[in-house]
């Protein structure tokens, strides 16, 4: 449910979350699931160098999926503060 609150004019959901606001959020959760989807990809191609033998592949790709994973947790994290916020 929208209103237009009476002193700014600005459009706000039930919440008072602004169209900007809830476009700023919805980009978080997809930055997370990108990263969450890298991650796990990265951690597919691992096991995979690992059941392969070649331990070194697998370093890396692990290296990487860290990075992605600590990329979706910040952009989780960003998305809590605006929640958190909003109360």
């Amino acid at each position: 449910m929208s209103v237009l609150t009476p002193s700014t004019s600005v459009k706000t959901d039930k919440i008072g979350a602004t169209h900007s606001d809830n476009q700023k959020t919805a980009e978080n959760h997809k930055t997370a699931a990108k990263h969450h989807g890298e991650a796990a990809k990265h951690h597919l191609e691992a096991a995979k160098h690992h059941e392969d033998g070649n331990h070194e592949k697998a370093a890396h790709s692990t290296v990487i999926a860290h990075g992605h994973s600590s990329l979706a947790n910040e952009a989780q994290h960003n998305d809590a503060k605006s929640h958190a916020l909003e109360n």
